[in-house]
């Protein structure tokens, strides 16, 4: 399978391919996009060309776009109502810039569309790498703290667990990123049961490609 993945930076892109190697069940070849993206905003705006450039010049299968959550409202069950979409919802937004740019695309490249897996880390990447190690650090926790005003871990606090630093070097952050991911040796459910929504919807996804 021809896979594309973009994200907010290396580090993430190294972390996401095991995960997602693990999702299906097997290796994957990267395509690499003619575009890259450094951060949220980069991503919503690089995505809408590179989709149509995916979908009319290369073999890809499928493209994979995982973000942070920073601060906005993590995705719910409610937002998976037909036709809701939450404005500010990460995940509803890059469905949504997929919907939009494939919605009058001819087929191509002997394919109606090259298939979509979108995930979002609560509320950054780091988290997703310590789950397992620290049992308060889990979506739920997030949100609850979000509710009050008051989070219950910073994201330079979770920088500071993984690499030791906040300012850790681009070598140093994709071996710490990959080693924290093959920690699981394949088992998502952990992942799953403290991300369900973030992670979970990343994985209902790419298990669709298998199905649909």
């Amino acid at each position: 399978m021809n896979i594309v993945l973009l994200s907010e930076s290396p580090a993430d892109e190294a972390a996401l391919r095991v995960l997602v190697e693990y999702v299906l069940g097997g290796p994957f070849t990267q395509v690499q996009a003619t575009l890259r993206a450094r951060g949220w905003p980069s991503v919503e705006q690089v995505l809408p060309p590179v989709i149509r450039h995916l979908h009319f010049t290369t073999n890809a299968d499928g493209l994979v776009v995982v973000v942070d959550s920073d601060d906005s409202p993590v995705h719910t069950a409610e937002h998976e109502a037909p036709g809701y979409h939450h404005p500010f919802c990460r995940i509803c937004r890059l469905r949504a810039v997929f919907r939009r740019a494939t919605k009058r695309l001819p087929p191509a490249q002997g394919r109606d569309r090259v298939l979509r897996a979108v995930g979002v880390c609560v509320p950054a990447l780091e988290a997703w790498l310590l789950c397992g190690r620290d049992t308060s650090i889990t979506e739920a926790a997030w949100v609850a703290g979000q509710a009050i005003g008051r989070p219950p871990y910073t994201r330079r606090e979770l920088k500071w667990r993984v690499y030791g630093t906040e300012r850790p070097s681009l070598p140093h952050e994709i071996s710490r990123a990959v080693q924290e991911v093959t920690r699981h040796h394949g088992d998502l459910r952990r992942l799953e049961n403290d991300f369900p929504q973030g992670f979970g919807s990343l994985a209902r996804d790419l298990r669709s490609w298998r199905t649909g």
